[in-house]
């Protein structure tokens, strides 16, 4: 059996992100089979035990993650010229009155917190940042299987041909989407619900089937849900909540 990058082994098995993985390993803070490892690039077997000291699972717990819900005009993750970045919304003024999270807001917070997963600037909605590698896997690594779900507003005729490919069979960038759950809410909006986030991916699959998109709003992302947060205002991920 061939050993591999502890580093590696633990980002895969979701204990955190090889980054962080790095970071524990070099403060002494990881230990395989009981036993502690200090050096980068160690190798080990993908049975070994892997634990983490108390030292290494407060420091996962005072990281944060936070919902905002996203207003048109904002981009998800490095500004464009002319254009602010979403995460400059965040700060003590406009958190949510009604979050209900014990946090207290402290600028820390926005200390390596990166958008999980993309919303593009034309569209609203909810938009997940985090500092914890865990999330991030969760929702954006290959085999995340997180439901997103968007209300999508067009302008076209839609046949229902072009319904059922928008379910199956649409090609993107040279491959086959996975399966999406795509249905009439009214005249003129769409609900999709997707398992993947190609960019501009429900515009494009739109264009495919002749359909103009006016308007596109995320509204859940797993079993969080963007419910009341008004636009342009955030808030925490609760310590009894979970995309699962």
């Amino acid at each position: 059996m061939e050993k591999i990058r502890l580093s590696k082994l633990m980002s895969a098995q979701g204990m955190c992100s090889r980054r962080e993985a790095d970071v524990y390993i070099e403060q002494g803070w990881v230990y395989v089979d009981g036993q502690q490892v200090r050096e980068l690039g160690t190798k080990v077997y993908s049975g070994q035990k892997i634990t983490l000291n108390r030292a290494a699972q407060e420091k996962q717990n005072e990281q944060v993650t936070i919902f905002l819900n996203k207003p048109v005009g904002y981009v998800s993750g490095q500004p464009e010229p002319g254009y602010k970045p979403a995460v400059s919304l965040i700060n003590h003024d406009s958190r949510f009155q009604q979050d209900l999270s014990a946090r207290r807001f402290s600028p820390q917070h926005l200390k390596n917190l990166a958008p999980a997963g993309r919303l593009d600037i034309d569209s609203q909605g909810l938009l997940v940042f985090t500092q914890d590698g865990r999330i991030a896997k969760q929702l954006i690594g290959e085999h995340s299987q997180i439901e997103k779900e968007y209300l999508v507003r067009v302008a076209g005729n839609l046949t229902r041909e072009g319904l059922a490919l928008l379910n199956h069979g649409l090609r993107l960038d040279g491959q086959v989407l996975k399966p999406a759950k795509v249905s009439w809410l009214n005249q003129d909006q769409l609900r999709f619900v997707l398992q993947e986030g190609k960019k501009r991916q429900i515009r494009r699959m739109c264009e495919l089937v002749g359909l103009n998109v006016i308007g596109l709003k995320r509204v859940r992302i797993g079993k969080i849900r963007l419910s009341d947060l008004p636009e342009g205002k955030w808030r925490y991920l609760g310590k009894h909540e979970s995309f699962e």
